[in-house]
């Protein structure tokens, strides 16, 4: 093995890597032997010199991202090998045997034990997202790996991690194509004219933005949520809002929702849920979309819907933001449980990682208490099993949503 610079850690520091814990923090380095540069694989030890991990350094509070616990070869075999193992488990759950469904995460960061790594597979085409200098710098062997793991079932690698990075890190790496682009269907004519790539979710299709799209190109963790939501439109006035591109409207039209209105503030996301709608529905008569803030929607609208969505964008990504955060959440929810019909359904989430469950819940409660109405809770919501939290990293648990049921 190539030698490696050291990462000592202060006495008592290691406790959270004997707990496996993928994380080491700044302030808990004592000292680095050697040069070391962002991205670079180090050697991290305790005190006394013992071995304890081996992981990517970087620049921040988040100084090293552990992966390996064991003082082995990083090289392509090892990549390789987690890729494979990646995708086992998705074997395992059943999502390449579905002929209903080609769209799913192949490689959640932590969960998957690839710090720093998301990858979504889009009807052959996957989609990569790097957060950290390590894995960036190691995209080629990323992207061989996946073309030998998955075989002809990977047409193309598209890599999106313009805006990933973080703060401080040396690379600012642009959107692009890293294997030969594919030949993909345009949308529109002339300058209106953009690539497209469908995927089915549950027989439902969905055009993907890759190149102007948020995340990824679509909200993959809401899949089962969206089931359940289908399950229960029937006969229902839904209000869907933070839209996006319109998965939830999708499914609660399949469901047999007699009405459907999608909300969001950009006009963008209105247009993509109108090409979806009508990619499923050409004929559809109840659905109508809007472009408007969510908050001035809320509060000039009557008392019509008996189902109503709140899935809107992280209010905090940062633990400084987390009081504004929670009033937001308590706001939005207070003015739909004011509105929703005697009878009816809140679908509510956050997908804020610095919001705890129990934060997102209390802030509900509140809401409801301010609400004046009775609520009561049917479901609490998370991400689906291809966004695998690891035991050792809770943090990995960011999507929370509840289900309530308001007289």
């Amino acid at each position: 093995m190539e030698v490696l610079t050291k990462i000592v850690l202060k006495s008592g520091k290691e406790q959270s890597l004997f707990r496996l814990h993928p994380w080491i923090f700044s302030g808990a380095i004592k000292q680095i032997e050697g040069n070391v540069k962002e991205g670079q694989l180090v050697k991290v030890v305790d005190n006394k010199g013992n071995f304890l991990a081996l992981g990517h350094y970087q620049i921040g509070s988040i100084a090293v991202r552990i992966i390996s616990f064991k003082e082995i070869p990083i090289d392509y075999n090892f990549w390789k090998e987690k890729i494979s193992a990646s995708l086992k488990m998705r074997n395992a759950l059943g999502l390449f045997k579905n002929d209903n469904l080609n769209v799913y995460r192949l490689v959640n960061a932590e969960g998957d034990e690839m710090p720093g790594l998301v990858i979504d597979f889009y009807n052959g085409i996957a989609v990569t997202q790097f957060h950290s200098i390590g894995m960036y710098l190691i995209k080629d062997q990323i992207v061989q790996a996946l073309q030998e793991v998955l075989g002809n079932s990977l047409t193309a690698v598209y890599d999106k991690s313009e805006g990933t990075m973080p703060f401080k890190a040396i690379v600012r790496p642009t959107n692009g194509w890293l294997t030969p682009s594919p030949a993909l269907p345009q949308t529109g004519e002339g300058e209106e004219a953009w690539e497209r790539v469908i995927v089915s979710e549950y027989g439902n299709k969905f055009i993907i933005d890759l190149f102007e799209g948020q995340k990824t190109g679509f909200y993959i963790d809401q899949r089962e949520n969206r089931k359940l939501l289908e399950q229960n439109s029937y006969g229902k006035n839904v209000l869907n809002m933070f839209c996006y591109t319109g998965g939830f409207s999708v499914y609660a039209l399949h469901g047999g929702a007699k009405l459907v209105h999608s909300v969001d503030s950009s006009a963008k996301a209105i247009e993509l849920t109108n090409k979806n709608v009508s990619l499923n529905f050409p004929e559809i008569k109840n659905h109508e979309a809007f472009a408007v803030d969510a908050f001035e929607y809320l509060n000039n609208m009557d008392d019509k819907y008996d189902l109503i969505i709140l899935d809107p964008p992280a209010f905090a990504k940062h633990n400084t933001a987390l009081n504004n955060a929670l009033q937001g959440y308590k706001k939005i929810n207070q003015k739909a449980l004011e509105k929703i019909r005697k009878g009816g359904f809140l679908f509510t989430f956050s997908c804020s990682q610095v919001v705890s469950k129990e934060n997102f819940r209390k802030s509900v409660f509140a809401a409801s208490v301010n609400a004046r109405r009775k609520v009561s809770i049917l479901h609490q919501l998370s991400q689906p099993p291809d966004h695998p939290v690891s035991m050792y990293h809770p943090e990995g648990e960011y999507l929370k949503g509840l289900v309530l049921y308001v007289e």
